[in-house]
């Protein structure tokens, strides 16, 4: 994967990681890693106060840092949106009204987002889901149609600017997360 990286950077870009405790820890270390060779700013968003714990395997992980109480966090301070997986996570980040809002920013002004497992499902809050082209894990699958996606049978998908990932392959999803990230920036910049 670090050959696919070579060259690019999103030095000035700021990518938001919604978070809760529970995460999957390595859908949110291994995207994060990405995002620090190529100098982006990351700020892990989450409704925690201080410090977020993670999800590794069958047990609790390591806690990171917040960079921002998602109650004060606004989508338009942001360039792009990560959504790691964890059950336990999404089902706190679904209780909270201010995920609604973040997320929706994002849909409706057609920033990049990059989900993957138990993360796809928090798209469902957003209007902006409507019409739309995702990928998700089984269960989440009759959530998001009657949210108004269309679920694709990929493992993969990639409609527009909204990369979701049913979870089977993190690596793939990382590295087309980073594509999808560059992509965008590489049209900023030549517009």
């Amino acid at each position: 994967m670090t050959s696919q990286l070579a060259g690019k950077t999103l030095i000035g870009k700021t990518i938001a990681i919604l978070v809760a405790n529970g995460f999957d820890e390595n859908q949110m270390t291994e995207i994060q890693r990405s995002l620090i060779k190529v100098k982006a700013t990351i700020k892990t968003i989450a409704p925690e106060n201080g410090v977020v714990n993670g999800w590794q395997g069958a047990g609790w992980g390591h806690y990171f840092p917040i960079d921002g109480q998602i109650g004060e966090t606004l989508g338009s301070d942001f360039d792009m949106l990560v959504l790691p997986g964890g059950e336990r996570a999404v089902a706190k980040l679904k209780g909270n009204l201010h995920t609604k809002r973040i997320i929706s920013h994002f849909i409706d002004a057609e920033k990049p987002v990059a989900a993957i497992g138990a993360g796809v499902g928090l798209l469902a809050l957003a209007n902006g889901i409507k019409g739309r082209d995702v990928s998700a894990p089984a269960e989440l699958q009759a959530e998001l149609t009657n949210a108004g996606a269309a679920v694709s049978e990929d493992a993969l998908h990639i409609d527009g600017t909204l990369l979701t990932s049913n979870g089977d392959d993190l690596n793939i999803w990382v590295e087309a997360a980073m594509n999808l990230f560059d992509v965008v920036e590489q049209e900023q910049v030549a517009a």
